[in-house]
């Protein structure tokens, strides 16, 4: 389940990043689809891994 909500939390700061307009994460703005990914591939296997153990 902690999986589940830490691949949420990176998929939300992926979409922060990417709509944000601070000039302090100008910066980070270009890690903004890799954090989306990141979050999106570890909700997907985690569901997948609960799916094959009969969790879901």
């Amino acid at each position: 389940m902690l999986q589940l909500f830490l691949g949420l939390l990176i998929l939300i700061f992926g979409v922060f990043l990417k709509t944000t307009k601070d000039p302090g994460f100008a910066k980070s703005k270009k890690f903004s689809w890799m954090f989306i990914l990141i979050g999106i591939l570890s909700i997907m296997g985690k569901l997948v891994i609960m799916y094959q153990q009969g969790e879901l």
